[in-house]
């Protein structure tokens, strides 16, 4: 064979890119479960992490477990489905708010922690670069719901501007504010450009120079607690009204490998150039 030829430089480079391909390939599909499981272990730690619970990586799952002692799937009206044959952790979050708003089913994970109840809200949104995320612990105990603990994190923020909503100094922010005001209304809580007011219970310091970000973090909040308004409220008052797991629409849709709920790639409904329009 002519090794100077035209066709052997052609047939060896096709055939290295096949090879290079499979074994690419092969990685990809071996390493799956691995990078499933990974994501599996972080989002527990997320979560018990807005109640101020730190596991490593081997840790995460005893935790969890002892820890989160409910799961419970909303409707998109605050209602809890009855009877699902899934839970609050196999909802992906990043499928469901791409779903008709009626359509779409939310996890609730219920914490007990030194003799405290703590609801855990996951929640996703649009940073300015990409998606993001987070989780609000709101203690139950007093039927108050003010916040105990919140994790943010997103995917591609800005290093020391909008990335900085995975820091822990803006994230304790959070703590002990209220999403309800003196008249039991919803008022969710908001990152304020130029700094807070003092004793205001339902606003935090926005990220300077992250504006679009911090906007991404209020819409982000206010869209997904507002779902959980009808809840908090049945809570307190006449207690949980349930509805019949067949009578869910799309309730098939969940996904079976929903372990990256919230770490997933793939954006949120909310719109970047809105959250341009509002940083104006």
């Amino acid at each position: 064979m002519n090794k100077n030829s035209n066709i052997y430089t052609f047939g060896f480079s096709a055939a290295l890119v096949i090879v290079v391909g499979l074994l690419l390939a092969s990685a990809a599909i071996g390493l799956k479960p691995f990078q499933s499981a990974n994501v599996r272990i972080e989002k527990m730690q997320d979560i018990i992490g807005s109640v101020g619970i730190s596991a490593t990586p081997a840790q995460a799952e005893e935790k969890f477990n002892s820890i989160i002692k409910e799961q419970l799937v909303l409707t998109s009206e605050g209602k809890v489905v009855d009877g699902a044959e899934y839970t609050a952790f196999d909802i992906d979050l990043s499928k469901e708010i791409k779903k008709p708003h009626e359509k779409r089913q939310y996890p609730l994970f219920i914490a007990n922690l030194d003799d405290k109840k703590f609801f855990i809200v996951p929640m996703r949104g649009k940073g300015l670069w990409g998606p993001i995320w987070g989780y609000i612990a709101l203690d139950a105990s007093m039927n108050v719901f003010n916040v105990y603990g919140a994790k943010f994190d997103h995917k591609s923020e800005t290093p020391g501007l909008g990335a900085e909503i995975n820091t822990t100094e803006f994230q304790k922010q959070f703590v002990d504010k209220l999403i309800f005001d003196e008249g039991g209304n919803y008022k969710p809580i908001k990152a304020i450009k130029g700094g807070v007011a003092a004793g205001d219970m339902h606003a935090v310091d926005a990220i300077s120079g992250g504006t679009i970000t911090s906007n991404g973090v209020n819409e982000m909040i206010k869209r997904t607690l507002e779902i959980y308004v009808p809840f908090f409220k049945e809570y307190t008052t006449t207690g949980l009204e349930t509805i019949p797991a067949e009578q869910v629409e799309d309730a098939e849709t969940i996904s079976p490998d929903a372990a990256g709920g919230v770490s997933a790639e793939e954006g949120a409904e909310s719109e970047t150039e809105e959250l341009k329009k509002d940083s104006k």
